[in-house]
């Protein structure tokens, strides 16, 4: 049977299948280490590694060769590396996270809840043979032991399988000892809960007491006699869990000291960093308004406080601050953090602005006492994103190529630079040396190497075994004149100039974007344009990158400013080109996407004709407590919000065709969304469609789920609209 692209996109997982991940570049530059199945469209993660500046890609670890060809041991994974692989969106199997030593020489890994370990420099691997199952492996600076969490607890191993149990064991399955809780995984991006000091003789460790939690049920309806999964959800104003956080000497010779900050005050432990500098924490109101960085004295678990960052609506959590900088002249260690600064997102090195001053900051990549490494944006277009590298005493610079879509990981001189662009089909990942000073390095031979314009020789690439879709993209991009919002229109190939009925392809909330300039982003669009659409993609207010205002225009309603936008896109799309037929237009969506795909048809039925959603959050009383919050509040304070965007009681409003799919065994929007929604429809004698997913969860993993689902969608929408098939 010839391939297409339904069945392409559900074998690669969306093209992302044979392409280096979980990249680690060493603290000398000098080796990286990554994840990269064989092909794009093996699902099999192996370890590899690479000597710089001509060493090959090694093959150091093979799950098929380490659990000898067992796919069934592959799949035995503990609740706890479940649920992170579905915090992760992580559909891929075999290695899906290592951890190094501080010197990279050695890693170590879980498979089948079994524990392993890497010599990287021979490339030899073993099992270490502990109690499991384990869970979240991470070596400490030395090299010598390794922490992993089992179940409830933490437990210290050295590297011959003599295990130590650090914490926990008390058979209360509610209390957990270094695992991250849901809200912390889900939301904040804070996937572990413990941390090595430096130089390896103790250990960070939150304990999370999941009790206060309400208790939810996942059930599978295909399978009456599987008992109901139980899953402790913090939905928006029920209680979430207490989280503490603990200092645990090695080997447990001496009590644990407790960190002693204002839990009720400030719940929410947002981050912890524990470098040279020192311990750091950042911690978070429940408002999500206040955010406090303490340091913290191992010793006796006694803060000081570093800095507080206060806004009217809510603190941002960036990726990689705060954090301690050592200072260069052996000072006191220097803050590194980021606030709202005139309208965009700082970085701030103590009180000295580091970043650019139109830019929007998105993450910190790496810092040092020499450098400062972060992905940014200008604020006036959110499309691109770029890196850049702040060397102390200088202004920033561009690491990379401009225009396009690029991430970074860096160690000592050297980064890893991740380019995607809308002109090439496969993301190019290039290893750089950062400054020209650098160049003298031993075995580089100046010669071979080709400049990217900014000063950063290339040294070598690695290599990208992804696929190459079958369908070419052609997004034309542009922005909407009033509010500069962001909008692609894709076309057929082989588009005659008729009008075509519309497909809106959105996402629209906060957190994510669409219309960014990476060919495979468009892939999805452009085969359904290819299907005789012309698709519109609109990133609207509440969607990053754009800046303050931008952003929290949705505080407190998250509703009105989406819906408004994307009808500002497609209305702005229709008088810059003739192709867009306005009487016949559908709108579809996952998730967030879902919610504003069934919101546009039960709010705007004289502008959208048919709806998808997927996935969608219908009623936000039955979401979480750390992403609603931020947005509407307490619904036990102030219920209006809540009210004025839940779809629920618009049910007596639909008009026009609707379809509902979800995923049974969703523990992030569960399946009640779409189903109290259904309910409500059909109370009010209005006719829907709903596809229900059985064992399937938010990110839809199955191949054939994937496949079908993409092909359901598109015969439903020419049902919806109308549409002859073609």
């Amino acid at each position: 049977m010839p391939d297409s692209f339904p069945r392409q996109y559900a074998r690669t997982q969306r093209f992302t299948l044979g392409e280096p991940r979980n990249v680690v570049v060493s603290q000398d530059g000098q080796r990286v280490v990554f994840l990269r199945s064989r092909a794009g469209d093996d699902p099999v993660n192996c370890l590899w590694v690479v000597d710089l500046p001509d060493g090959p890609e090694r093959l150091v670890a093979d799950p098929l060769a380490l659990l000898a060809s067992d796919h069934a041991a592959q799949e035995n994974l503990s609740p706890e590396e479940r649920a992170q692989r579905e915090r992760r969106r992580e559909g891929a199997g075999g290695i899906t996270a290592f951890a190094t030593c501080a010197a990279t020489e050695s890693a170590v890994f879980s498979l089948g809840g079994r524990l392993f370990h890497s010599n990287l420099t021979s490339g030899q691997s073993q099992e270490i043979l502990v109690p499991g199952p384990v869970f979240d492996p991470r070596l400490d600076p030395t090299g010598t032991a390794v922490a992993y969490v089992n179940g409830p607890r933490l437990i210290i191993t050295d590297l011959n399988g003599r295990t130590n149990v650090l914490a926990g064991g008390d058979n209360n399955e509610a209390i957990t000892w270094g695992s991250a809780e849901f809200i912390a995984a889900e939301e904040m991006q804070r996937m572990r809960g413990y941390w090595w000091s430096p130089d390896g003789r103790h250990l960070a460790v939150t304990r999370v007491d999941n009790s206060p939690v309400q208790t939810w049920y996942i059930a599978d309806p295909a399978d009456p006699g599987a008992a109901p999964r139980p899953i402790r959800y913090p939905a928006a104003g029920t209680p979430n869990a207490s989280v503490t956080l603990h200092i645990f000497d090695r080997t447990g010779a001496t009590a644990p000291v407790p960190v002693q900050w204002d839990t009720e005050a400030l719940p929410y432990l947002a981050r912890v960093s524990w470098s040279e500098a020192g311990l750091l924490i950042a911690v978070q109101s429940r408002d999500q308004r206040r955010l406090e960085m303490y340091t913290v004295h191992p010793s006796d678990g006694s803060l000081g406080l570093s800095h507080a960052d206060t806004d009217p609506a809510w603190v941002d959590l960036l990726s990689g601050v705060p954090q301690l900088l050592a200072s260069r002249d052996g000072g006191e260690p220097q803050l590194l953090h980021s606030t709202e600064l005139n309208g965009t997102r700082a970085l701030l090195l103590g009180t000295k602005v580091v970043s650019q001053p139109d830019q929007v900051v998105r993450a910190v990549i790496d810092a040092s006492a020499d450098h400062i490494i972060y992905s940014a944006n200008p604020v006036a277009d959110a499309t691109g994103l770029e890196v850049w590298a702040y060397q102390m005493g200088l202004e920033p610079t561009r690491i990379g190529p401009a225009d396009s879509v690029v991430s970074a990981v860096a160690g000592g001189p050297t980064v890893v630079i991740r380019t995607a662009c809308l002109s090439d089909t496969q993301a190019r990942w290039q290893i750089h040396y950062r400054y020209n000073t650098d160049l003298d390095t031993p075995g580089l031979d100046n010669a071979d190497h080709h400049n990217t314009g900014h000063d950063n020789p290339v040294i070598r690439e690695l290599t990208n075994l992804a696929e190459t879709p079958l369908v070419t993209a052609r997004p034309a991009l542009f922005q909407t004149p009033r509010r500069s919002l962001a909008v692609a229109v894709l076309l057929p190939s082989d588009h005659d100039g008729q009008p075509l009925p519309v497909l809106m392809d959105p996402y629209g909330g906060p957190h994510a974007q669409r219309v960014v300039k990476s060919h495979n982003a468009f892939a999805t669009s452009q085969w359904f344009a290819d299907q005789g659409f012309a698709v519109v993609v609109a990133d609207g207010r509440g969607t990053p990158g754009r800046g303050s205002d931008f952003e929290r225009a949705v505080l407190g309603d998250l509703a009105s400013p989406v819906i408004e936008d994307q009808i500002e896109a497609l209305e702005h799309a229709a008088a810059s080109t003739t192709a867009l037929d306005l009487s016949r237009v559908a709108i579809r969506g996952w998730s967030f996407g879902g919610y504003l795909a069934a919101l546009a048809v039960l709010t705007r039925p004289d502008v959208f004709h048919a709806a998808i959603a997927g996935a969608p959050v219908t009623e936000w009383r039955l979401y979480d407590t750390h992403y609603t919050e931020r947005y509407l509040g307490d619904p036990g304070r102030d219920a209006a919000p809540y009210d004025r965007t839940s779809l629920l009681p618009l049910a007596p409003d639909l008009k026009r065709p609707l379809l509902l799919i979800h995923g049974l065994a969703d523990d992030n929007v569960v399946a009640a969304h779409s189903l109290q929604l259904s309910r409500a429809l059909l109370e009010a004698g209005k006719a829907h469609e709903v596809l229900p997913l059985v064992g399937v969860s938010h990110m839809t993993p199955q191949e054939v789920v994937a496949e079908n689902l993409l092909r359901h969608q598109l015969h439903f929408l020419r049902r919806a609209l109308g549409i002859g098939h073609q």
